[in-house]
């Protein structure tokens, strides 16, 4: 790679801006190219990650880390550019230092200009090519950004919409387990005033196998009552799996 900044110094001086031109120009080609694939990437890893959260039960934190992961994943995808134009620069011998080639082609990506570090006046117009290139890709990540946020929006709705629905329907459970085990209680009172109501005036053995055969019913009612409350459980929960969106949001979206 050494032999590049050699061949660089050779052309003369008058050519040397056109040869800045046209270097750039390339790597500005190759960085647009390089940012639409990044960034078609990212944003089909968004659709999936909705796609996966909009079934279910409704997760809200998982919605907002994937939101924060995609935007970070966007920052990333620039900052992985600014590091190809600082790879550049120094492989071409423009700038010496990385660290240094990394803080000049930062501030020319993000148009921002500030810094002590130039490169020779001969090749000053890979500046503005930086710029160009940060310009584009910034645009870009805005409209798809722009995107991003209304199709989190929509599924932040959606969500809340879920949650609501699922306490309601945890408020439901809670009424019907309250009334079995209501029933239950009132079964079980029920039976041991019908055992106290027989063993009144029976003998001792009798009374034993009187208080076994209530015990045992109680047993039954108990049990009985157990399966009730989990079969209850067992549906609010299928239902809540369920959850997603119907035909109408489907519509709308």
């Amino acid at each position: 790679m050494a032999i590049i900044p050699e061949l660089l110094a050779k052309i003369p001086d008058e050519f040397k801006p056109i040869t800045a031109l046209v270097i750039g120009a390339f790597i500005l080609v190759f960085l647009a190219l390089f940012h639409g694939f990044g960034l078609h990437h990212i944003l089909l890893q968004s659709k999936r990650g909705e796609r996966r959260r909009r079934v279910g039960r409704p997760r809200l934190v998982a919605a907002s880390l994937l939101f924060g992961w995609i935007v970070f994943l966007m920052l990333a995808l620039h900052l992985v550019e600014i590091l190809i134009w600082a790879f550049a620069l120094t492989r071409a011998g423009l700038i010496e230092h990385t660290y240094d080639a990394i803080y000049f082609c930062a501030n020319s990506y993000t148009t921002l200009g500030l810094g002590k570090v130039d490169v020779d006046k001969n090749w000053r117009i890979v500046s503005p090519i930086i710029g160009i290139s940060g310009l584009f890709t910034f645009a870009w990540t805005t409209s798809a950004l722009v995107d991003v946020v209304a199709s989190y929006s929509r599924l932040l709705e959606q969500l809340e919409d879920e949650r609501e629905r699922e306490m309601h329907m945890r408020f439901a459970l809670r009424k019907e387990e309250w009334d079995a085990l209501k029933k239950g209680h009132a079964a079980v009172q029920s039976e041991r005033e019908k055992t106290s109501i027989k063993m009144v005036g029976t003998s001792f053995f009798e009374r034993l196998r009187i208080w076994k055969e209530e015990r045992r019913k109680v047993e039954d009612l108990r049990h009985t009552e157990a399966e009730e409350i989990g079969a209850l459980r067992q549906k609010e929960r299928s239902d809540e799996e369920k959850l997603g969106p119907g035909d109408d949001s489907d519509d709308k979206q």
